[in-house]
């Protein structure tokens, strides 16, 4: 992976950047990317903005920094959190983005909605939740959730509700899967199957013992992401969730050559932080960039 030094960010560059989202437009038919470090990304699919599990804040450990501030996301059509872990739902940037997007929609998992409208004072109607077969729609982007197992496939014993959650976003003929934090566990293949993804982002650093006691909850190893890829066939699909704290990372050649290996055949992609990739569909159904 080589070594990722912990760089400060300057407004110049968090202004440059939100410039960067705002000027670039896709030509229809295609989805930007931004990957912003960890699981997160900026999205602009269908003409819409999709922050989707953003970590923002300064946090001891960190190794990649935030690119962009969250003051200065005045454009964001949709904020999505897969989980209530700091580096998918930063607690302390969602009511700046809050404000400085008054139009945005929060999507959830339906099990952390009474709490983070408690916690974070944000508006009933901005703060959607979702579970296993519910779906929102947002404009021209449809959002649906998977369950993720992150380290453990969770349900409240109460309601029955997932608190890890996947999400399948669909908008102007892609469907992107967003794995958010998960292990592998039975059925999430036929889950998946039935949207036919076009892009997957998998997380790969794994778990252990030594993770499990600290607390650290574990992931999909690369071999195991790899191989729902293989599986499935995505038109293309990227490793996420490897970069961001020391004790929890990987490297993202391992998958990619693993991979090539295995299914040679199937498209794949390494992001570099807070770079632009554009994809495309090539007339015989190929994701290109």
């Amino acid at each position: 992976m080589g070594k990722i030094t912990a760089a400060k960010r300057s407004t110049n560059t968090s202004a440059a950047l939100f410039r960067d989202i705002c000027d670039l437009q896709p030509p229809a038919g295609t989805v930007a990317f931004w990957w912003m470090g960890q699981s997160g990304f900026v999205i602009k699919v269908a003409g819409r903005i999709i922050y989707l599990d953003v970590f923002f804040s300064a946090l001891r450990g960190r190794r990649v920094p935030g690119f962009i501030k969250p003051e200065c996301v005045t454009h964001a059509d949709i904020i999505c959190g897969t989980h209530d872990h700091i580096d998918h739902i930063d607690r302390a940037a969602w009511p700046k983005l809050a404000a400085a997007s008054p139009d945005a929609y929060f999507i959830i998992p339906q099990f952390l909605r009474p709490q983070l409208l408690r916690d974070m004072r944000l508006s009933e109607s901005r703060l959607l939740g979702l579970d296993e077969h519910q779906t929102v729609q947002i404009g021209p982007v449809t959002i649906s959730a998977i369950p993720a197992a992150h380290e453990f496939l969770d349900r409240d014993r109460k309601t029955g509700l997932h608190p890890w959650l996947g999400y399948v976003i669909q908008a102007d003929g892609w469907t992107i899967y967003h794995a958010g934090d998960t292990c592998l566990y039975e059925g999430i293949q036929e889950k998946i199957r039935r949207y036919k993804p076009d892009v997957m982002l998998l997380p790969i650093n794994g778990r252990d013992a030594r993770r499990l006691k600290s607390g650290c909850l574990g992931n999909m190893t690369f071999q195991e992401a790899a191989d729902l890829a293989g599986h499935l066939k995505p038109g293309i699909v990227a490793p996420i969730h490897y970069d961001m704290f020391e004790f929890n990372a990987a490297d993202p050649r391992h998958f990619i050559d693993y991979l090539k290996v295995k299914y040679p055949r199937q498209r794949s992609l390494v992001f570099q932080h807070g770079k632009p990739v554009i994809l495309y569909k090539s007339s015989t159904g190929g994701v290109h960039t």
